[in-house]
């Protein structure tokens, strides 16, 4: 029995006649446990793609970014990952507490090739992992069920120009990103972020935040 396909799979399969070809490259490439390049490729990553599902059964797609390593393999079928400061919606964490079911896409745009997962995730606000990420707020940890490599055929090439100034660092102050700078959210920051707005240039309109995040910088 498949692992991967459902009827609906097979209904295409059938149709462009790839059935036999689906279960010939499922049974070479699907596997459940992490390997050696699996574990290098991951922990050199500095970004990825997280597929969630709400309590009402919609998807939804975030990127996770980082310092390459951000993303450790734990054991042979966990990786972690720390969730830094955000919107303040949770949308993905949120979905996690509702469903633990996910899906993650890994890749490397300047030498094509991606990885793809699903998997099973907990949240922990008091992981032991959290005191390794700096201004980490809690530690996703999936356990893989299925973990397969992906043709990269259509992988366009794009090289990194530099990291995030957002990611967090213990050298130096994360800056405020431009939109907790707004006048009228001010009274809404979390305690964490009141005043930094005036200590970092101060607070700025929703007009002002608009032209600088089209601003290319």
């Amino acid at each position: 029995m498949s692992k991967l396909y459902s009827p609906s799979h097979r209904n295409l399969q059938d149709t462009f006649a790839t059935r036999n070809l689906a279960d010939a490259v499922e049974n070479i490439i699907l596997r459940s446990a992490f390997t050696d390049a699996d574990k290098a490729f991951i922990e050199s990553r500095d970004m990825f793609f997280l597929s969630t599902i709400d309590d009402q059964a919609r998807p939804s797609v975030s990127y996770k970014g980082g310092e390459p390593g951000f993303i450790k393999i734990v054991d042979e079928n966990t990786l972690a990952f720390p969730s830094y400061d955000g919107n303040g919606m949770f949308l993905s964490m949120g979905n996690l507490s509702a469903n633990e079911k996910v899906g993650l896409l890994f890749i490397d745009f300047e030498n094509p090739h991606r990885l793809r997962a699903y998997g099973e995730a907990s949240v922990d606000l008091e992981d032991p992992l959290l005191s390794a990420y700096h201004e980490a707020q809690l530690i996703v940890r999936i356990q893989i069920t299925e973990l397969w490599q992906n043709c990269p055929r259509y992988v366009h090439r794009y090289c990194r120009q530099e990291k995030s100034k957002y990611v967090p660092s213990t050298s130096s102050e994360t800056p405020l990103p431009d939109w907790k700078k707004i006048d009228k959210l001010q009274p809404l920051l979390p305690p964490a972020d009141q005043g930094k707005a005036e200590k970092q240039g101060g607070t700025i309109t929703v007009e002002e935040m608009m032209a600088l995040e089209a601003r290319d910088d």
